[in-house]
């Protein structure tokens, strides 16, 4: 308000400078402190799925805290249960890494000998640059070991962390709901009310649901791994499910590696192509049948934006930001659709195509009346 008592409109350029500058600080903001944001961020998402399972406890009649205490020591067993296989597995799998490596150079130089009478390029000339590529596979493997021990290092001081930080949230759950409300004015409290309730059960449904698809596909992976008899079936089963959660470039990265290993370890190249086509109907059960049923949810994001969220959450947060990424674009997209200046943004992210039909034909009459 200026000093006449009129509202001052900003021009559209002023607008727009103003939001890339408050979208620049907030980005290197999170970048800068992201050891204490990317924790709490896993602690929030931890919370809002166990509470379901705390409230169980409650009306079970056991008193809230030890409820709380309950639910984290039987999320911490199962988690270690599955972390303790995976560490095991991954340390067969390192010491295996020059093994594979060898072999699969071999099948290289093979290729390479059979490939050469069809080129003009000399066999030797392959053969250097794939020892080039041999020596920079084995030092990446290394690196990779050593990038693993530092991850490690980091994971278990987010684990220390993230216990604390849910049961805090778990125990000041209504203090925190409370304070939502009271920050916005008694007029807006029915909506306030509405799109905190919907947001919370929405997203239960839809995190619940994503694990649940990746045990899932983490159990038809190594299965059909077993049958094929390629080796590391569960680790790379396990990898393949965590790696399936991130839309179409996991995908990729999952069937890549499992093909990488049946090429290595087995005599024939037809396994890789075994793994390709067992993937592929995987693939085809999880998207027509396991997420409609199992993940179906009102949160639905489209590719162009799913896959941009990936890259930035990379970017952003490494690792941990790729996995983050998908739910905090779901919980934007949940808080865009419930407020009403908001609601195109929120259109944008989701999957809803526009029937054609519906759509008005921009003419000179339309654009003159």
């Amino acid at each position: 308000m200026t000093a006449t008592g009129k509202e001052l409109q900003l021009p559209f350029y002023a607008k727009a400078s103003l939001i890339l500058i408050g979208l620049y600080v907030l980005i290197n903001m999170l970048y800068i402190a992201q050891d204490i944001i990317v924790p709490l961020v896993f602690a929030v998402i931890i919370s809002i799925v166990l509470h379901p399972v705390v409230n169980f406890f409650v009306r079970k009649k056991i008193n809230r805290i030890v409820s709380i205490v309950i639910t984290i020591f039987l999320t911490f067993i199962i988690i270690g249960s599955i972390a303790t296989l995976l560490i095991s597995q991954a340390s067969q799998f390192s010491q295996s890494w020059p093994m594979l490596v060898e072999k699969f150079t071999g099948i290289l130089n093979q290729t390479v000998s059979a490939a050469s009478g069809y080129t003009d390029i000399s066999p030797e000339a392959i053969n250097e640059y794939i020892d080039k590529g041999k020596d920079e596979m084995l030092n990446v493997g290394k690196a990779a070991i050593g990038e693993t021990l530092i991850t490690i290092g980091g994971i278990i001081l987010v684990l220390l962390l993230v216990p604390v930080y849910v049961f805090i949230i778990l125990f000041y759950h209504s203090l925190l709901i409370e304070f939502i409300h009271k920050v916005f004015g008694r007029s807006d409290q029915s909506q306030v009310s509405a799109i905190v309730s919907e947001t919370k059960t929405v997203i239960q449904l839809y995190l619940v649901g994503l694990i649940i698809e990746a045990a899932i596909i983490a159990v038809l992976n190594s299965v059909a791994l077993l049958a094929l008899g390629i080796e590391y079936a569960i680790l790379i089963g396990i990898i393949g499910a965590l790696l399936n959660v991130i839309p179409y470039i996991g995908g990729l990265v999952a069937v890549a590696l499992p093909m990488i290993v049946a090429l290595a370890t087995k005599s024939s190249g037809m396994y890789a192509v075994y793994v390709l086509i067992v993937y592929y109907i995987i693939q085809l059960i999880d998207n027509n049948y396991i997420v409609p049923i199992i993940v179906s949810s009102k949160v639905k994001i489209n590719a162009l934006f799913s896959i941009i969220v990936v890259f930035a959450g990379n970017a952003l947060w490494g690792i941990s930001g790729m996995f983050l990424s998908i739910p905090l674009l779901a919980i934007i997209k949940l808080i865009f659709d419930h407020i009403e200046p908001l609601k195109p943004w929120g259109f944008l992210l989701g999957d809803t195509m526009p029937s054609l039909l519906k759509m008005k034909p921009f003419t000179r009459k339309t654009k003159l009346s």
